[in-house]
Parts: C-alpha cells; sequence; structure tokens
C-alpha cells in the first residue's frame, strides 16, 4: 500500500513555506489551490482575495520577507500587492513548490475516518474523494466578511471592503466608510480624489502610526533595543504622539488602552486628509432612513454610498469547527497550530502579532514538518512535544500583554515569546547530526 500524503490547503505565502519544509523533510504532500497560480490574498486576480488596486504592505520589506529569500534590491520599502505576488511566485519557482500543487481546486469537505482523513475536492473535471494521512490548512484569515446589521433599511449603495478594488466606484459620490482599521483608512485616503464627501465612522480610539521617521520605515528602527513591555508601550506611544498628536488633536476619540495592545493603523495621511477636511469624522450610527443617517451625537447626513470595512471571520468552512477545538472567536491551539489531541490536523497562519513577518511564519511551518518527522521516526522529542502541546492549548503567547478583546486579537501572539517558544521547539526537535 502506498504511503498516504499530507495535504496542504492553500498555496499563498503560509501554503508555500510549508511545503517548502514538508520538502525539505521528505514528507510526502500535495497542496490544493482554488486558484491558478500561488499568492493567495497577494493575487489580486484570485476568487478569494480580497486586495484592492493601491494596497501595499504595511509593514516595510525588511522586516517581512524570508531571511533565506530576501526580496529584490529593487523592491521598495512597501511593496505594492503585485511586486508581493511576483515575489512570491519566485519563491514557488526557487523551491520548484508548482509541481506539488494541484491548482483550480477547491477542498469542500475534510473528515476523519478511522486511522487517516477523507477529503472532497473539485477539479475542472468534477468532483473527488481522496484518503490522506493529515491536514495542514494554510487558506488565510482574510477572505470571510464581518457582516454587521445597520439599524434602519439603506437605499443608496452598500458593499463590504471585501469587495472594493478601485476608487472609481467612489466618483461624484456622497460617502459613508464604516471602520477604522488598516483597509478602512487606506481605502479612505483611495476615496479622498473621487468622491463628493467622505465621512468616516470611527466607533473606538486607534493608534495612528507613520510608516516613515526620519527617512526609515517605523518597524526597523529601535528593533535591536530590548524593553520591558510597559516600558516599550509607553515609549513609542509617546513617541507616536509626539510625531502626529493625539488621535482627539483630529476630532478622534483617544484610545483607552496602551500601544500595542490591539493592531495600530500604520497610516498617517488618514490624519492629514481629516486636518484638512477631506475626510470628516463620525461617531456611532443610531439610525438610518433611505440615503438619511442619523449618528448618536445627534448630527446627520445624506449618502450614496456606504462601505464597511469591518474586518473578517475566520472560515473554514470544509471541515467540522469541533474538530478545531474552537473556542469563541478562533480554535484553541497550542502556538495557534497543533491541535491538543490530533496529530494530524495543523492551522497554519492563524496568527498575527507585530512585526512576525513571513519568517515568523516560516519557523513556524518549520517546526510542524519536524514535529511530523519525528513522530514517524518515533523519536522521543516528539513524544515530549505531544504531551506539551495537549497540557498547554489553552496558554497563550501574548507576552503579558492585555490584548483588546475583540475578534481578530484572539489569535494575536507577542512577536518575542512566540518566536522565543517556536525555535526553542525547533531546537529540541531538530534531529542529531
Amino acid at each position: 500500500m502506498n504511503q498516504l500524503k499530507y495535504v496542504i490547503i492553500g498555496a499563498g505565502p503560509m501554503g508555500l513555506c510549508t511545503a517548502r519544509r514538508l520538502k525539505q523533510y521528505n514528507i510526502p504532500f500535495t497542496g490544493f489551490e482554488i486558484h491558478s497560480d500561488v499568492g493567495g490574498l497577494w493575487d489580486i486576480d484570485s476568487p478569494t482575495s480580497t486586495m484592492y488596486q493601491s494596497a501595499h504592505l504595511i509593514s516595510s520589506k525588511t522586516m517581512t520577507e524570508f531571511v533565506d529569500f530576501p526580496m529584490p534590491l529593487n523592491t521598495p520599502v512597501y511593496p505594492r500587492h503585485d511586486q508581493m505576488k511576483a515575489y512570491f511566485q519566485a519563491y514557488a519557482r526557487k523551491f520548484n513548490l508548482y509541481e506539488d500543487f494541484r491548482f483550480n481546486s477547491r477542498v469542500v469537505q475534510a473528515s476523519p475516518y478511522q486511522d487517516h482523513w477523507r477529503i472532497t475536492y473539485e477539479d475542472p473535471d468534477g468532483r473527488h474523494e481522496m484518503a490522506v494521512a493529515g491536514l495542514l490548512i494554510a487558506n488565510g484569515t482574510l477572505h470571510k466578511p464581518k457582516e454587521i446589521t445597520l439599524p434602519g433599511n439603506f437605499t443608496g449603495t452598500r458593499l463590504h471592503s471585501a469587495a472594493y478594488k478601485t476608487a472609481d466606484i467612489f466618483d461624484d459620490k456622497r460617502v459613508l466608510i464604516v471602520g477604522c482599521g488598516n483597509s478602512a483608512c487606506d481605502i479612505a485616503v483611495d476615496a479622498v480624489h473621487h468622491a463628493a464627501s467622505i465621512d468616516l465612522v470611527v466607533r473606538r480610539g486607534y493608534y495612528f502610526v507613520p510608516k516613515f521617521v526620519m527617512g526609515r520605515a517605523i518597524d526597523t528602527i529601535g528593533g535591536k533595543i530590548k524593553l520591558p513591555n510597559r516600558l516599550k508601550q509607553f515609549v513609542d506611544g509617546w513617541l507616536v504622539r509626539l510625531l502626529v498628536g493625539k488621535p482627539s488633536d483630529y476630532g478622534l476619540p483617544d484610545p483607552d488602552y496602551r500601544m500595542y495592545e490591539s493592531h495600530p493603523v500604520i497610516n498617517s495621511l488618514i490624519l492629514h486628509h481629516i486636518g484638512h477636511g477631506d475626510i470628516r469624522p463620525r461617531p456611532e450610527i443610531q439610525a438610518i432612513t433611505g440615503k438619511t443617517v442619523s449618528f448618536v451625537n445627534q448630527s446627520q447626513a445624506e449618502y450614496d454610498l456606504i462601505l464597511e470595512a469591518t474586518g473578517y471571520e475566520l472560515d473554514y468552512s470544509f471541515i467540522d469547527p469541533a474538530l478545531l477545538n474552537w473556542n469563541g472567536a478562533a480554535p484553541q491551539l497550542y502556538l495557534n497550530v497543533f491541535h491538543p489531541e490530533r496529530d494530524d490536523l495543523f492551522m497554519m497562519g492563524m496568527v498575527e502579532g507585530a512585526g512576525l513577518g513571513w519568517q515568523g511564519r516560516d519557523d513556524q511551518a518549520h517546526l510542524v514538518a519536524l514535529y511530523i518527522k519525528q513522530m514517524a521516526a518515533g523519536h522521543e522529542a516528539a513524544d515530549r512535544f505531544r504531551q506539551l502541546k495537549r497540557l498547554q492549548a489553552a496558554s497563550r503567547c501574548d507576552g503579558g500583554m492585555r490584548y483588546l478583546k475583540v475578534d481578530r486579537m484572539s489569535y494575536y501572539v507577542h512577536k518575542g515569546q512566540y518566536l522565543e517558544t517556536v525555535r526553542r521547539h525547533i531546537k529540541q526537535l531538530q534531529p542529531q547530526v
């Protein structure tokens, strides 16, 4: 009987580095990708991509790239989405990964059966079943829009930011954008030279961080200086206030939490345009009648288009959530990866953390590949790790940070603690030479 293969779901950056690491340790696998090429979210033509034409990285290239596969020297500090797509295509060619994926193929169901898994997938030839050794789920976290209920019936155009591609949809329209995360602010800035007016619903406080300081990417400054969390939060919060002021200086709510306890907005242009009157902040929506929107401060205005930049929900519709040890807004897994009971199911890339970059995700893939390799070899280090992940599935690598209790932060980690833990486990599982 032929050895069953593992399956990687998704050929975005996480799926690619997972494939590379499995290949490194001669672990048989097959990858499935719904699109015709690699790149995942960063391929704007993919049916699951929520990318838009003006999108760039919000972290700098040197803090984001794979250490052993740097971006080309002529790549700008904050690459555009198509440059990132080309980068991941080059990565796939470098490590001969194209041959390992089935493209235009979508996994529609995965379930355990006896001592293995059965998957059902669809491709241009129809629907098929396949027995596999285990699953490595790498289909991304930014595909399923988080829908909101508006208080009333809006008779204008309404869409989620997931459907946004180009700013010409705003031409001569009165626009209301709901949300103030990175996408919301990017899109609001896009709309400035197209819309008749732009209002932005801001329901809580955010830290707004410029991309450049003294000509350098802000995430490259002070990287070698290690400070205790509270001190770093104070120093960096003070620096941001020095550079751009307080949000309340622009008519926005100030955050009621410390720096880094929620994902910051890496965009100071939004403050520039608010300061110039191009974008007008609004508080929570109270009611909607036709095209008239009333706000909790008793103000109201008319709009032609409401764009909801309200984020995304984790979506693994091909598998029973109970199999993922789901708890609240996300699966509860050791290091956001390892199931407490199953040794044949891995969640790849369900992790966010300031400065984690693609290298942090590659370290995650390296650890998973080593664990699979050493399990098969019956290595005692794998047995110890198996016991550890069962006992510590509920633990979080939060570095003692008090992250906000919002859905996105449910799988957020502290970069330093997370990478230190992952790399320690890699060392423990590393084959002895």
